[in-house]
C-alpha cells in the first residue's frame, strides 16, 4: 500500500490521478490532497476519499474547508508554505503527484526530490525553472522521478531498461538513440489563417481539438509555448542535446511521442488521449495496472499525419527552443513572462498575438547572474513576472 500525496488535487490531473487510484485501491492510499483556493471541489474529494491531511495553499480557503469538512472525517487541515514542504518530506509519504500547474508548483515539487521520494511529474515548470539544481537534488536524495506529461511519459517507455532507470543522466548516444521526437497536436490553430491569429478569443484558445485540460495550459497548446517547454522538459529528463530533440506536429494526438535509433527504427508510444494513461504508468513502474482508459481501436483511427513546425505561426515554440539553448536563466525568464502573458490574454486585457510579443522582450531585457539554489530562480522568477506585468500594462 502506497501512500500518496496529490498535490494540484482538484485539477485535471489530480482528478485523474484520484480516478485511477479508486481503480486500484487496494495498492494506494490517498494520504493527503493539496490545492490552492477551490474549497468546493476540495469537499468533495475529501468527503469521497478521506486523505489524512487536507492542505489549502490559501489561508482564507483552509479555514472554509475546516468549517465545512463533518467531524466525523478527522481529516487535518493545514495551510502555509511550511507545512506543505514538511507535508511532502513527511516520513510516512511514499509518493508525490506533482500537479500544481506552473511556477507555484516547484518549491513543493523539489522537496519531495530532496526527501526522496517517488515523484510522479507533472509540473514541467520544475524542470524549466530549475533543470540542473532539480536533477542534482534527484541524483544526491536518491529520488525517482517519472514523467507524467503525456509526451515525456511516452519517450520514457520507448527508451531501453537502462535508460528508463538513469533519468536526468540518460547517455542517448550510448543507447543507441539518434533522436527524440516529440509530438503535439499544433492546437486549436494549427489550420487557421496567420491573419486572423490577432483576433482570436480565449474561448477559441481554449477550444482544444483532443485533450480536456486547464486554461492555461490550453493556451500555452494553442502558441505551441506548451510545446516548447516540454522540450526544455524532454532536455533535462533525457539528458539531451538540442541536436537530439525535434517537435514533430502530429494533429490526432494518438502518437504521444517517438524516440529514432541510429539503425533507422523509430518506437513509439500510440494511445487515446487521455492522461490517465501515463498517470498510471508512472504510479505502477515497472508494473502495469489498470488505467480505466479504453485500448486504443486501430480500425477507427484513421489517418495518421505528421508536420513541421511553422515558426511563422508558432512563435512562442521557436521562443522556448532558443531559451533552452541560452541555458537555466533564459527558461526560468520565458517561463514566468509566459505565465503573466497568458493570463492577461484569459483576462482579454491582451491580444493572442500579443503573448509572444511579451515573451521575446521579457527574453532579450531581463538578465541575471548564475542561478545556485532555489532562492536565485524565484528571485529572477519574480523579476520576470515584473517586467512581463509592465509589458502587459503597456500594451493595453
Amino acid at each position: 500500500m502506497q501512500n500518496m500525496v496529490v498535490l494540484g488535487a482538484t485539477g485535471s490531473i489530480g482528478a485523474s490521478t484520484l480516478s485511477v487510484m479508486e481503480a486500484n485501491s487496494e495498492q494506494y492510499r490517498v494520504f493527503a490532497l493539496v490545492a490552492n483556493t477551490n474549497v468546493e471541489k476540495m469537499l468533495e474529494i475529501c468527503i469521497k476519499h478521506r486523505p489524512k491531511v487536507a492542505h489549502m495553499v490559501d489561508a482564507k480557503a483552509a479555514n472554509q474547508l475546516k468549517l465545512q469538512l463533518p467531524n466525523h472525517l478527522a481529516i487535518e487541515v493545514s495551510t502555509g508554505e511550511d507545512e506543505l514542504l514538511s507535508l511532502v518530506s513527511s516520513a510516512e509519504v511514499d509518493t508525490v503527484m506533482a500537479a500544481i500547474v506552473g511556477a507555484a508548483g516547484l518549491p513543493s515539487t523539489l522537496a519531495a526530490v530532496k526527501a526522496g521520494k517517488r515523484v510522479l511529474l507533472a509540473n514541467k515548470e520544475s524542470l524549466v525553472m530549475s533543470g540542473e539544481l532539480f536533477i542534482e537534488a534527484m541524483q544526491a536524495s536518491g529520488a525517482q522521478v517519472l514523467p507524467v506529461d503525456s509526451e515525456h511519459n511516452a519517450i520514457f517507455q520507448c527508451l531501453s531498461e537502462r535508460n528508463q532507470l538513469e533519468v536526468g543522466r540518460c547517455d542517448l548516444t550510448a543507447a543507441g538513440v539518434s533522436h527524440i521526437l516529440l509530438t503535439g497536436s499544433g492546437g486549436p490553430f494549427l489550420t487557421s489563417d496567420l491573419s486572423t491569429l490577432s483576433s482570436m478569443t480565449p474561448k477559441q484558445a481554449c477550444k482544444h481539438p483532443n485533450w480536456s485540460m486547464g486554461r492555461k495550459i490550453s493556451v500555452d497548446s494553442a502558441s505551441m509555448m506548451n510545446k516548447g517547454l516540454e522540450y526544455i522538459e524532454a532536455r533535462w529528463l533525457f539528458n539531451a542535446s538540442a541536436e537530439q530533440l525535434k517537435v514533430v506536429i502530429h494533429p490526432q494526438s494518438v502518437i504521444h511521442s517517438m524516440v529514432q535509433y541510429r539503425d533507422g527504427s523509430v518506437i513509439a508510444q500510440l494511445g487515446n488521449p487521455d492522461m490517465r494513461t501515463p498517470i498510471a504508468h508512472c504510479m505502477s513502474f515497472p508494473q502495469r495496472i489498470n488505467s480505466g482508459v479504453e485500448p486504443l481501436d486501430f480500425f477507427k483511427v484513421g489517418q495518421l499525419s505528421f508536420l513541421e513546425p511553422d515558426f511563422n505561426r508558432f512563435p512562442c515554440l521557436a521562443l522556448a527552443i532558443e531559451a533552452c539553448k541560452q541555458g537555466q536563466e533564459a527558461t526560468t525568464v520565458i517561463n514566468a513572462a509566459n505565465e503573466i502573458a497568458v493570463q492577461a490574454f484569459l483576462d482579454g486585457k491582451i491580444r493572442f498575438t500579443d503573448i509572444a510579443k511579451i515573451n521575446e522582450q521579457s527574453l532579450m531585457n531581463v538578465t541575471a547572474d548564475s542561478l545556485t539554489n532555489i532562492d536565485d530562480i524565484m528571485a529572477l522568477d519574480s523579476q520576470s513576472r515584473r517586467y512581463a506585468f509592465e509589458a502587459v500594462s503597456q500594451l493595453n
